[in-house]
């Protein structure tokens, strides 16, 4: 049988299920990557679990988002973190190192492994021929443990690629066009697949820039091939003997099938507030920006950065334009520096920022009040900037150079200068010195962990009752993030070690009252639309909501982590039956669940019945016979203990 790049790499880890789309399977887990937002929870885990040394071929921890020191919780958590790397065996990359995802491209993928990371945009290794995704912390604190990671087969969405791209158009219009057509739904329950002879106009960090913004699609995550260009990336890196060729077979199929001519893209942005609200440049050309920022995970290679330094070389931007620069790693930091980008950057009037997520997810560079924003990052949720009611624009580099020049929106092919000629670094350095390497397992047997005051460990989580009465707490409506259920940002991020403390922020941005009115009512309900849970695979925006008593979220479908976050901590997450019932059940109404661990365990649905009335509601769960066991034991910290007694 001809097998697409998704299905090799998937029949060579499978460990238990069959590959058929919605059947639950289980993959062994090669690699592993967490940053500091979430790696604290993951170590803690770790030594709950009892953990002596990581099981994974690599594993890393990363120090990207919590680089904000102004006091001492973040350098505090980032001993935390390099002595629990030390003591687990796993590679440490030290504050200004850069984001986890190209460093570990650069450092560690190798074409046919799997990578699970507690970071959703993980997802951007697979333009490395990996199957590489986002999980919450504790999937991935399995994973180390040697635990394959479950999740239902997905279908395979080809993704054929033509053409050439356009002068003033980048990798970055590609993924802004899938999400033009499919919106942030698009890729749920997919793997989406690119393939074609336009792949050979695609660099490994031009196919990085669109596998990573797969996570706005919803995938499950984005492949590519593992082809020359891979090896040619591989070789700048001294890391040619990690190459293996992966290729889809002749006559592989996919399940569903696309097609983009890359020759006919437009520059295209984002409008707030959602990465699927594209538009060509055209349309909204004009409007004022405050800010103009270029870096993140979204745009993190030396093009994306080199392309923009061209643009303003010899040149001024506007008065009153915030032109910030977030460098990705310091190898790449380095050559800039190298080739005198930074130097057109800085003589332009641009602020440069050290190597890290930064504004990305909130930690600085916040825009000011009621001014627009325009980004290269990958996403634009309502609040996540830092500031609560921003208003973002997210682009690629061309824009935001040209609307840097400009003080305003601009369609770079309208610039009064031709497009400029970028060429790679002239000698690209490896640039390992902030990256410790795992020690060997007797001398990480003799390593203490550091726990400074900020750090608490995760409260003991009780079993689900069989019966079952609660108030519902909160209605929202659709696409809810996890940056609405939990913040980032300079005030949240410092205490993700400290569960009653981050518990504070819950929901602020979308009730700020939910948080008293849970602590007095204690185990509760929450009802939601569509796409509850999309964005980051923060487990903290499950973790939270559960320590301050949620034990029921109904709506009318998930997004694919966080509906795994909420199994993982022992929330039942339920879907209408018939979505219509979203409009009967309002904040207040009380509901009853009767005989709940036989609902769960005999079928797939689950009626509630409405306090005060006769009216029942028909429910559904999606969960497999493992989930429903850990559901029961009230999360899978709980599942684990039971096992091992």
């Amino acid at each position: 049988m001809a097998l697409n790049v998704a299905q090799k790499l998937i029949k060579d880890h499978l460990v238990s299920g069959t590959m058929e789309p919605g059947e639950e399977i289980g993959l062994k887990i090669d690699q592993t990557l967490t940053q500091d937002a979430t790696g604290t929870m993951v170590m803690l885990e770790l030594e709950a679990m009892g953990l002596d040394y990581a099981k994974t071929e690599a594993s890393a921890q990363y120090v990207d988002h919590n680089l904000i020191q102004v006091d001492s919780k973040n350098p505090d958590d980032h001993l935390f973190l390099e002595s629990a790397s030390k003591r687990f065996g796993l590679h440490f990359s030290r504050p200004g190192n850069g984001v986890s995802h190209p460093v570990h491209m650069q450092r560690l993928a190798k074409p046919g492994k799997t990578l699970l990371g507690s970071d959703s945009h993980t997802c951007a290794n697979g333009c490395m021929g990996m199957l590489a995704m986002g999980a919450g912390g504790i999937d991935v604190a399995m994973a180390i443990s040697g635990e394959p990671v479950y999740i239902k087969m997905p279908q395979v969405f080809g993704i054929k690629v033509t053409g050439k791209l356009p002068d003033w158009v980048s990798a970055k219009d590609v993924i802004f066009e899938l999400l033009r057509r499919y919106d942030v739904k698009g890729g749920v329950g997919k793997i989406i697949e690119f393939y074609g002879p336009g792949l050979k106009n695609l660099s490994a960090m031009d196919r990085h820039v669109i596998a990573n913004m797969g996570a706005e699609l919803g995938a499950t995550t984005t492949v590519f091939p593992s082809d020359n260009e891979i090896k040619r990336f591989l070789r700048t890196q001294d890391r040619e003997e990690d190459w293996t060729e992966l290729i889809a077979d002749r006559n592989a199929d996919y399940d569903l099938h696309d097609e983009i001519d890359l020759s006919t893209l437009e520059p295209m942005v984002a409008k707030p507030s959602s990465p699927g609200n594209v538009v060509p440049v055209t349309e909204i050309e004009g409007t004022p920006i405050y800010q103009s920022y270029i870096g993140s995970s979204a745009n993190p290679g030396f093009r994306d950065f080199a392309i923009a330094a061209e643009m303003v070389k010899d040149r001024a931007i506007a008065d009153g334009i915030s032109f910030d620069i977030n460098p990705t790693s310091r190898q790449m930091l380095t050559e800039l520096v190298q080739e005198s980008h930074i130097a057109s950057f800085l003589q332009s009037g641009a602020r440069l920022h050290q190597a890290g997520c930064n504004g990305c997810i909130g930690m600085g560079q916040a825009p000011a009040t009621g001014r627009n924003s325009l980004r290269t990052t990958p996403r634009n949720f309502p609040g996540r900037s830092g500031t609560p009611e921003d208003s973002v624009y997210l682009s690629g580099p061309e824009v935001a150079a040209a609307s840097a020049l400009k003080g305003v929106i601009t369609d770079p092919r309208k610039l009064e200068f031709p497009y400029p000629t970028v060429k790679e670094a002239k000698n690209t350095k490896v640039d390992e010195g902030l990256l410790d390497k795992p020690l060997p397992v007797e001398e990480a047997r003799q390593v203490e962990i550091q726990k400074g005051p900020n750090i608490v460990s995760i409260p003991n989580m009780d079993e689900l009752p069989d019966k079952l009465e609660v108030p519902v707490l909160l209605k929202v409506g659709d696409n809810i993030s996890t940056d609405e259920i939990l913040a980032g940002g300079a005030r949240v991020l410092p205490y993700r070690s400290n569960l009653p403390e981050i518990s504070k922020f819950t929901f602020e941005h979308v009730d700020d009252s939910y948080v008293k009115r849970a602590k007095d009512q204690g185990s509760h309900a929450i009802v939601g639309g569509f796409n509850y849970g999309q964005g980051s695979s923060r487990e903290h925006a499950a973790l939270a909501p559960r320590y301050l008593g949620l034990r029921v979220a109904i709506v009318k479908d998930f997004a694919r982590i966080h509906w795994q976050n909420l199994v993982n901590f022992g929330i039942l997450p339920l879907t209408f039956k018939n979505e219509k019932d979203y409009d009967q059940l309002e904040q207040g109404e009380v509901l009853s669940f009767n005989d709940l661990k036989d609902q769960i365990t005999q079928g797939k649905d689950v009626t509630v019945s409405l306090k005060g009335s006769n009216n029942t509601i028909l429910l559904e769960h999606a969960l497999s016979p493992r989930q429903q066991d850990i559901i029961i034991h009230g999360g899978l910290i709980n599942w684990v203990k039971a096992r091992q007694s």
